[in-house]
């Protein structure tokens, strides 16, 4: 079992509410929590994780976007249900306090933090 991250960071709030609230709006809590965070590894990793991923997403949308319908349609049935979901877990995972990396993203967040 994994420890929860309980003990209190920089902003006063538990580690695992941090970092789950590190996704809240994507990369902008992201980085909020990169800047405002300067001790927590735990929460600085999500945040920065969060900031990879979202600004990855927002790159495949803008890159999907140049294919005229087949590209919207991706977007609308593919992309979006999907980064939903990874939203909510990642979230989910941050909160239960596991340090849950993504395969490609998660070791390059790890190394900034």
């Amino acid at each position: 079992m994994t420890p929860v991250h309980t003990e209190r960071t920089s902003t006063g709030m538990p580690a695992n509410v941090a970092a789950a609230a590190s996704y809240f709006l994507g990369f902008v809590t992201g980085i909020v929590f990169l800047l405002v965070e300067k001790e927590n590894r735990f929460v600085r990793f999500h945040a920065m994780q969060s900031t990879f991923v979202f600004l990855a997403l927002i790159a495949i949308d803008v890159l999907l976007q140049i294919v005229p319908i087949m590209g919207a349609l991706i977007v609308i049935f593919l992309v979006i249900p999907a980064s939903a979901i990874l939203w909510l877990v990642l979230m989910f995972k941050a909160y239960q306090g596991e340090e849950f990396s993504l395969p490609v993203i998660g070791p390059m967040a790890a190394e900034r933090v």
